[in-house]
């Protein structure tokens, strides 16, 4: 059964870039031990995505090498023009997220759906109750500000399903989303919360 899943790090403090949306306190991480055997397991099962423009646009200006994420079909939430990709499958939208939602299921097949990156556009599949699992990677610094893991409020507890330890002291939580949190409940905090 596809799941859709919300697999994101953050600093302790709760932000998933600094205040500049830069990542650099979290690439020191990328060699810790068991990270990457990880996300390769956690990659091959993913059959579909979604992000937002500010992430497409980081990752692309990112790229060193061919796209990342080679034969996954990838969704991008976006009101501007943007350049696609050789050789990927980029679908830009402008449509809501729960009509977009039964099309990558569908495309997932029997593989699940990452919501990459940005918490608005996770707090908008949340909100509808379209969210099922937070896989959320604990980086052990503190930003002090930045952008927030996730914009919106889910009713909790959150039911925990596991937890997985890395080197250099990044661990993993695994939240199951209960059901029926989002839709009215699901509300944004307020403005002057959202540094993002």
């Amino acid at each position: 059964m596809t799941r859709t899943q919300y697999y994101v790090a953050a600093s302790i403090d709760g932000y998933i870039a600094d205040a500049d949306g830069r990542l650099d306190w979290l690439f020191q991480f990328n060699d810790a031990q068991g990270v990457t055997e990880h996300y390769t397991k956690f990659l091959s099962g993913v059959g579909a995505l979604a992000m937002g423009a500010a992430t497409y646009e980081f990752i692309l200006a990112e790229l060193r090498e061919a796209w990342p994420y080679a034969g996954i079909p990838t969704w991008v939430f976006t009101h501007r023009e943007l350049p696609g990709y050789p050789g990927a499958d980029i679908r830009f939208t402008t449509e809501d997220v729960g009509a977009v939602h039964e099309q990558m299921v569908r495309a997932a097949g029997e593989k699940n759906i990452w919501l990459m990156g940005g918490g608005n556009l996770v707090a908008q599949f949340s909100k509808r109750g379209l969210l099922d699992e937070l896989l959320l990677g604990v980086a052990p610094v503190i930003l002090g500000g930045g952008i927030p893991l996730l914009p919106a409020r889910l009713p909790g507890p959150l039911e925990l399903q596991g937890i997985t330890r890395f080197g250099q002291g990044m661990v993993e939580l695994r939240y199951e989303i209960p059901r029926g949190a989002g839709g009215a409940s699901g509300e944004p905090y307020p403005k002057s919360h959202n540094p993002g």
